[in-house]
This record gives C-alpha cells, sequence and structure tokens, in this order.
C-alpha cells in the first residue's frame, strides 16, 4: 500500500514557543492514525500545516507524494479536512451548504446532487437536511463538518476530535463509518479519547511539547506498562497465602500483591516480567495443583496510563 501522507521534519513556532518541533511521520493507504497528545501539544499546528492551512518554518509535507507547499490546489484537492470546530454557515441549512462545497469541489448537475446525497446519508443528517445549521445541536454541526470533509471521497482525511459533541450512538456511527472509509484511505484522527484509539485506530502517535514520543500501535503502547498481562486471582481468604505463594513461583512471575476484595475475598494480582504473558502458566500450575479459585481473568495496559507515564513528568517519575 502507498504511502499518503507524509511530514518530513516540521517545525512551527510562534514567537518564542515552539508548537511543532521536528516532527516526521507516514500514512499509508489502509491506516487509521490516531494522533495523540496533551492539551498545548501541537496536534492541530501539525494538522494545519499537512492540510496547508499553515506554513511551516521549515520541513515540509507531501499528499499522495505531492508537496503542499509547490502544488497546493492539487495536494488539498486529495484531503477531506474537518478542523476543530469546523466552521460553517449558520444561515445555511446543511443540503445548501453541502452543496456550495460541493460547487467548490468542481460538481454541478448530478453529479452534484448524488455527491450530496451520500454524504448526508454517510453521516446521518437526513432528518435535519433543511433546518439551518445555527439551529443545529453541537452533534449535528459537527456532522455537517465530516460531510462536508467526506462529499468529495479524498483518499486522505484529516480529522480533528471528529466525534467532539456526539452521543454515544452517534459516536458509534461515526467510527463504524471510519473503519469502513480506511479501506482504501489514509486517515488522521486528532483526538482525547483514548477508547478511540482502541475502537478505530491501527496505530497511534503521541506528541508532547511538539515532538513525538511514541509511535505503535494500542498493543505496543499499552505494553509500556508493568502491569500489562498481569493476571488477577479472586479466591477465599483462607487459601489466598498458599496461591499467592505458589503463583510468585513461576519463573515469569515478578511478585503477587494482594488486597481485600468484596464480602472478604482476597484479589491477587500477579505482576509479569516484562510484560510476560503469564496467564497459560498460572493456569496450569493452579489446575496441577488443585488450588481454588473463584475467577480469573489478564488485565491489560491502559491507555489512559500509557498516556499519563509519557506525556506527564509525574507519570515519567513513577515510572522509572
Amino acid at each position: 500500500m502507498g504511502v499518503l501522507v507524509e511530514a518530513d521534519r516540521l517545525r512551527k513556532t510562534f514567537g518564542a514557543i515552539t508548537a511543532v518541533d521536528d516532527i516526521s511521520l507516514r500514512v499509508t493507504q489502509g491506516e487509521v492514525l490516531g494522533f495523540l497528545g496533551p492539551n498545548g501539544a501541537g496536534k492541530s499546528t501539525t494538522m494545519k500545516m499537512l492540510t496547508g492551512f499553515l506554513e511551516p518554518d521549515s520541513g515540509s509535507a507531501r499528499i499522495g507524494g505531492l508537496s503542499v507547499a509547490d502544488h497546493p490546489k492539487e495536494a488539498k484537492a486529495r484531503i477531506g479536512y474537518l478542523p476543530e470546530g469546523a466552521p460553517a454557515y449558520g444561515d445555511m441549512t446543511p443540503w445548501s451548504f453541502l452543496g456550495f462545497i460541493a460547487e467548490l469541489r468542481g460538481y454541478s448537475g448530478e453529479a452534484k446532487s448524488a455527491r450530496v446525497h451520500a454524504a448526508v446519508s454517510r453521516t446521518g443528517l437526513d432528518t435535519v437536511v433543511n433546518q439551518r445549521i445555527e439551529t443545529l445541536s453541537k452533534g449535528f454541526k459537527r456532522r455537517v463538518g465530516l460531510a462536508q470533509a467526506i462529499l468529495h471521497d479524498p483518499p486522505v482525511l484529516i480529522m480533528d476530535e471528529p466525534t467532539d459533541g456526539l452521543d454515544p450512538n452517534q459516536k458509534h456511527h461515526v467510527r463504524n463509518l471510519i473503519k469502513e472509509m480506511a479501506r482504501d484511505k489514509a486517515i488522521i484522527v486528532s483526538t482525547h479519547i483514548l477508547e478511540e484509539v482502541e475502537a478505530v485506530c491501527t496505530r497511534a502517535v503521541v506528541i508532547d511539547r511538539g515532538r513525538i514520543v511514541a509511535d505503535g500501535t494500542a498493543e505496543e503502547l499499552q505494553r509500556r506498562m508493568p502491569d500489562h498481562n498481569a493476571v488477577a486471582l479472586k479466591v477465599e481468604a483462607a487459601r489466598a497465602g498458599e496461591i499467592a505463594d505458589a503463583v510468585a513461583s513461576l519463573a515469569g512471575v515478578d511478585r503477587v500483591d494482594r488486597k481485600t476484595a468484596a464480602e472478604g475475598k482476597i484479589l491477587l494480582r500477579a505482576i509479569p516480567k516484562a510484560g510476560a504473558a503469564i496467564a497459560a502458566d498460572v493456569a496450569g500450575l493452579l489446575g496441577a495443583r488443585s488450588l481454588p479459585v473463584l475467577e480469573m481473568y489478564v488485565e491489560r495496559g491502559r491507555l489512559d496510563d500509557v498516556f499519563r507515564q509519557i506525556t506527564t513528568h509525574e507519570g515519567r517519575s513513577s515510572h522509572a
């Protein structure tokens, strides 16, 4: 699959503030890249440079192999962009606004009508298509912004907080739409919702203070946490010590933590060495020794913990 989005050493300053500092990344067809970072990390600035809305101080951006600086019109024609806020003309209806966008994209007649119909249908705007945009809820306004981004079926989608303001059902619909469109597009999704990364993204890039600090799949980022693949066991208090000692003897177990659970039961957590997969060994030991367990499950490192670990001084210190 070809590379559709390329950023090469992008840098942008605003006075004494360095918003983006030497960011390079590649996004290929079929990828949904989650672009993460705390407020002020440089996410929106990076996206504006990728889409040609902001000129970098140095570095370059290419869309489908075309330089955004040297071929701005051609490069932008290949992008669907949903910016933060997604401003629209409030006195227009979604139908008239999308028709206007279609004309700007060069469509007319039946082709224009077909594009608008498709965008309205895919984003679930049918029930409000003739209402003034200024009267719509935040969620519907967001969907109007999404509709204009996908109207011309571009090979690249760059979206800043696409599910902002949507209710749970609307979020589910938009996430499914993103996964459906990803088959033949390169998609970048900036989001603060970490569950969204697990739901739709094939890869995540985390930036902090304008620099990339992590790049990998959700699973790879979760493995950064020392308790990833920990095995939790709920046991009777009378057998807790015996079971804890037995599990702690396994070669892949670093330690076994314990705390009181509901109804006087004990919760044991077997922490693996270096995130190793120990569930099969723990289950085999329990079975071989006929040790009774009320409940057993494998824990995964949580993305919000990973995010905190790599983007805050407090998180980095506690991890060290």
